[in-house]
């Protein structure tokens, strides 16, 4: 799917993910207040600065059945869940099937974590 906006991108999702996007996305943006969310590389990125690409804090990709929540530099952020599964060099995601796998003071918890460590 080619889109140019955050909103376009989940609007063209199927109804169960574009639902449970519609459950995270807010957590994100609220957590996330000073960071911009725009399309990069095909997928909603939100990150610091004029170029977000240069500091991305996190993104949802959508695939088939799920949609991954991952954190660029979740391998350093603290997990007391162990919900995040460790990916390419520092990032971490996790797997969202339905709005229940949405966990929001906990999301939020990692946002705020993953942020500071951008402020660093």
């Amino acid at each position: 799917m080619k889109t140019t906006s955050v909103d376009d991108y989940l609007a063209g999702l199927n109804a169960a993910l574009r639902e449970t996007a519609e459950v995270v996305r807010p957590v994100i943006d609220g957590t996330l207040a000073d960071a911009a969310g725009v399309m990069w590389h095909g997928n909603p990125v939100w990150g610091l600065g004029e170029a977000p690409g240069r500091q991305p804090i996190c993104l949802l990709k959508a695939y088939t059945s799920y949609l991954t929540f991952g954190l660029w530099r979740g391998q350093e952020v603290t997990d007391r869940s162990d919900r995040l599964i460790p990916g390419a060099r520092q990032m971490a995601s996790v797997r969202l099937s339905t709005t229940a796998d949405i966990d929001e003071p906990l999301f939020a918890d990692w946002l705020r974590q993953a942020r500071a460590l951008e402020a660093e």
